[in-house]
């Protein structure tokens, strides 16, 4: 892939880029499983964004965001050979990109649990420094509370609630049935609303 020539007018750039996108995203596996570097290049500015978004809502860390993705992108290009075409080439990238994030989460150490988290006391004026503080804490809370959920739950409510996928296509993603996912996306909302409470 080193010194492939940038394309002037790459197409958009996302995970699902219509049956035109697919069409083409077709034509540019064909080639690039030929060896041809360009039409790889392509493709990997066409989903690299979009990716790379996933990964960041994923690991919190946009230096392990940009390692997942960039480490899917090179077992991608030594698999091409073996891509069947049975799902798009988006949807290929986001389970490869969602299991390297899976295996980043689950290598992580365990967080306190939900229990431990200590309630926090209101501020009297919505205005006052303590107030403003208090809601700068609540984001960073929302960010922690993410770390409280499973991998795979954590994967599930990214993907539907950040994403705004299909339960169909994160159990394609993540290698599970929709029954699955809908109760982990359920778990983890339960979760997050129990850990976000005391921010009511």
């Amino acid at each position: 892939m080193a010194g492939a020539r940038r394309p002037t007018a790459p197409p958009e750039a996302d995970g699902d880029t219509g049956d035109t996108g697919v069409t083409a995203d077709a034509l540019l596996v064909v080639r690039a499983a030929e060896g041809d570097e360009d039409a790889f290049a392509t493709l990997v500015q066409r989903h690299a964004p979009a990716l790379l978004r996933l990964a960041t809502r994923m690991l919190r860390t946009p230096a392990e965001a940009e390692d997942a993705v960039q480490d899917a992108f090179l077992s991608a290009w030594r698999r091409l050979p073996e891509f069947q075409g049975e799902a798009s080439f988006g949807t290929w990238m986001y389970r490869i990109v969602t299991n390297r994030c899976l295996n980043v989460l689950r290598a992580r150490r365990p967080v306190a649990p939900l229990e431990a988290a200590g309630e926090v006391p209101a501020a009297e004026h919505a205005t006052s420094p303590a107030r403003i503080t208090e809601g700068r804490d609540a984001v960073r809370e929302l960010r922690d509370a993410l770390d409280l959920l499973s991998a795979e739950q954590r994967a599930c409510w990214v993907l539907r609630e950040l994403d705004g996928r299909s339960y169909e296509f994160i159990a394609d993603a993540v290698g599970i049935s929709q029954e699955a996912v809908r109760a982990r996306v359920f778990r983890a909302r339960r979760c997050l609303t129990r850990a976000l409470g005391a921010w009511r």
